[in-house]
C-alpha cells in the first residue's frame, strides 16, 4: 500500500468513490427530435414528431416556440410565437411535453406584458405564483350563480339604461374612431374603489395607441389593479392569437381566489382576422368571408370562461367587455353577428351621433342588456321612465322634420327629449359615481331640466356635481348600498336641486318648437 492511500483522507475519499460507482444507475429517455421542412409568415412545417400531441408547445432553435397545430400523417403544421426570420428548412425542433401557459399572481398586478409572459414595461422579471395553461375549460352550469351585483361603468347612459352586472358579457360594437376603447378605459377607471381588478387585453393595436392608453391609466392611478396584456400590431399572427387566451388566464387566476375582475379584449376583430390568417396558411378550408368553419367556437369558448362563480367556490366573477370593430354600421356581418349571439347584449356606438358630438356615441335604441335591472343599484328604478321617453322623443324629433304641426304635449316631449339627450352626454376619462348620476338623472326625469335652455344644460349639470356633497349623507349611503330610494329621499333629493338649478332656469321654454 503506497504512502497515499494510507492517508485517511485520501482512502475516504476512495471509499465514497467505490459507494457511488457501485449505486449509479441510468435509464436511457427516448427524445423525439423532427425537423423544419418549410415556413411560413406566422406558421412552420414539422416532421419527424410522431407522438406529439394537438396544441403541444415545440421548441425551435433561438428560444422560439410554436404551437402544434394541424397532425397530419405526414407533417405538422405548427403556429409559431414569435419572429421566424431566422428559422430555416433543416431547423431542429423539440417537444416539450406541455402546452402552452402563462404566469399568473399578484405580481402581474400594475405589469405591462405580451401574452407569453414577459415584461414590456421594463420594471424587472415577472414575479409570479404558478403558471396556468391558456386555455381551459370553462366552469360547468351548476358552478355558477346568476348575474346579480351591478359593475358600475361610471358613464350615465350604461349604468342608467343598459346596466352591466358582474359576471355578465357585454359587448361593445361599432365602426372604427367612435369611442369603442374609451367606453371600457371609463369602466377601467371607475373601479379605483371598487375591488375589482381590471385586466385589458390589447389584440393588434398600434403601439402608440396603446401607449396612449397606459398612460391614461397611469395617470389616473388604475395600474394599481390593473394588468396590461399586449400583442401588437407588429407580432406575428400567433401571438394575437393567444394573447385573449392567455389575458384570461390570468384573471381567472384573481376570479378562482374570489375576486371580481374586469376584463376587456380589444378588440376580437384583430383576433379573428389573425386567425383568418393562420388557418389559410394551414390550409385550412375557408367558409363566409374566408373565415374557417370553427372561428364561432375560437370566441365562444373565450367569452363561456367569464361568469360569476358560486359561493361554494368563493363567490368571484368575471366580466367581459370584448370589443369589436364594424364597417359602415354592419352589425349583420358574420363576426359581429356571432359576437352579438355568445354575449349577454351590446353596447352600439353610432358614428352618425359621434359627428354631431354626442358622446359617448351610445345608440340607446340599438344597445341591449339582457341582465337588465337585475343587476343595477334600485335607485335606478326612480327613473326607469327614461329609456322610454327618450324613444319615444327620437321617434317624435325625426316626425317633427316633416314640418308637421304640433301641439302642446308633443313639443314638450321633444323639448324634455332634447334635455335628456344633452345630459347623457359626458366627457372622456370622467366616471361619475352612481349617486351624482343619481341626482342628475332624478332632476331630468322630474322635469327641473325641463325650463334650463339646452345650451345650459352642461352648465347647470357642473353645478349639481360639484355639490353633490352636500346632499343628504344618509340618502347617498343608502344609494351606494343598493338600497330602495323613498319618496321622502326623493323629495329631498329634487329639492336641494331644485335650489341649485333656479339661477339656470326659465319661466318659458325658448326651444320649444313653434309650429
Amino acid at each position: 500500500m503506497s504512502a497515499i492511500e494510507k492517508n485517511p483522507v485520501v482512502r475516504g475519499v476512495f471509499d465514497q468513490i467505490a459507494v457511488g460507482i457501485e449505486s449509479f444507475s441510468f435509464s436511457i429517455k427516448a427524445r423525439e427530435i423532427g425537423h423544419v421542412t418549410s415556413v411560413s409568415t406566422g406558421i412552420a412545417k414539422v416532421s419527424g414528431l410522431p407522438g406529439v400531441g394537438f396544441e403541444e408547445l415545440l421548441k425551435f432553435k433561438d428560444g422560439l416556440f410554436g404551437i402544434a397545430y394541424n397532425l397530419d400523417e405526414a407533417e405538422i403544421g405548427v403556429i409559431l410565437l414569435g419572429k421566424d426570420s431566422a428559422l430555416k428548412a433543416g431547423d431542429e425542433v423539440v417537444r416539450t411535453g406541455r402546452v402552452m401557459d402563462v404566469p399568473v399572481g399578484d405580481g402581474l398586478i400594475g405589469r405591462v406584458i405580451d401574452p407569453l409572459g414577459k415584461p414590456k414595461d421594463e420594471k424587472g422579471p415577472i414575479v409570479y405564483s404558478e403558471r396556468l395553461p391558456i386555455e381551459r375549460p370553462a366552469h360547468a352550469i351548476m358552478d355558477r350563480s346568476a348575474v346579480a351585483v351591478p359593475l358600475q361603468t361610471g358613464i350615465k347612459v350604461i349604468d342608467a339604461m343598459i346596466p352591466i352586472g358582474r359576471g355578465q358579457r357585454e359587448l361593445i360594437v361599432g365602426d372604427r374612431q367612435t369611442g369603442k376603447t374609451a367606453i371600457a378605459i371609463d369602466a377601467i377607471l371607475n373601479q379605483h374603489d371598487k375591488n375589482v381588478l381590471c385586466v385589458y387585453c390589447a389584440i393588434g393595436q398600434r403601439a402608440s395607441s396603446v401607449a396612449k392608453v397606459i398612460a391614461n391609466l397611469e395617470e389616473k392611478g388604475a395600474m394599481d389593479y390593473t394588468v396590461v396584456v399586449v400583442a401588437e400590431g407588429n407580432n406575428s399572427p400567433g401571438i394575437a392569437y393567444i394573447a385573449p387566451y392567455a389575458a384570461t388566464s390570468i384573471a381567472e387566476y384573481f376570479m378562482e381566489k374570489g375576486r371580481d375582475v374586469l376584463i376587456v379584449y380589444d378588440d376580437l376583430t384583430h383576433h379573428a382576422r389573425a386567425y383568418r390568417e393562420l388557418s389559410l396558411l394551414l390550409r385550412r378550408p375557408p367558409g363566409r368571408e374566408a373565415f374557417p368553419g370553427d372561428i364561432f367556437y375560437i370566441h365562444s369558448r373565450l367569452l363561456e370562461r367569464s361568469t360569476h362563480l358560486s359561493d361554494e367556490l368563493k363567490g368571484g366573477s368575471l366580466t367581459a367587455l370584448p370589443i369589436i370593430e364594424t364597417e359602415a354600421q354592419n352589425i349583420s356581418a358574420y363576426i359581429p353577428t356571432n359576437l352579438i349571439s355568445i354575449t349577454d347584449g351590446q353596447i352600439y356606438l353610432s358614428p352618425k351621433l359621434f359627428e354631431l358630438g354626442i358622446l359617448p356615441a351610445v345608440d340607446v335604441g340599438r344597445s341591449v342588456s339582457r341582465v337588465g335591472g337585475k343587476a343595477q343599484l334600485a335607485a335606478y328604478r326612480s327613473i326607469a321612465k327614461l329609456k322610454l321617453e327618450y324613444a319615444q322623443f327620437e321617434e317624435l324629433e325625426t316626425f317633427a322634420r316633416f314640418g308637421t304641426r304640433l301641439d302642446d304635449t308633443t313639443r314638450k316631449t321633444i323639448g324634455h327629449g332634447k334635455r335628456i339627450r344633452e345630459s347623457l352626454k359626458q366627457q372622456e376619462l370622467q366616471p361619475l359615481t352612481a349617486s351624482e348620476q343619481i341626482i342628475v338623472l332624478l332632476a331630468l326625469k322630474e322635469g327641473l331640466l325641463d325650463t334650463v335652455p339646452v345650451e345650459k344644460i352642461r352648465e347647470a349639470e357642473e353645478v349639481l356635481l360639484r355639490n353633490s356633497k352636500d346632499f343628504p349623507e344618509d340618502i347617498i349611503k343608502r344609494i351606494v348600498e343598493n338600497e330602495k330610494l323613498s319618496e321622502a329621499d326623493t323629495k329631498a333629493i329634487l329639492n336641494k336641486a331644485q335650489t341649485l338649478l333656479a339661477p339656470f332656469q326659465e319661466e318659458t321654454d325658448p326651444d320649444q318648437i313653434k309650429t
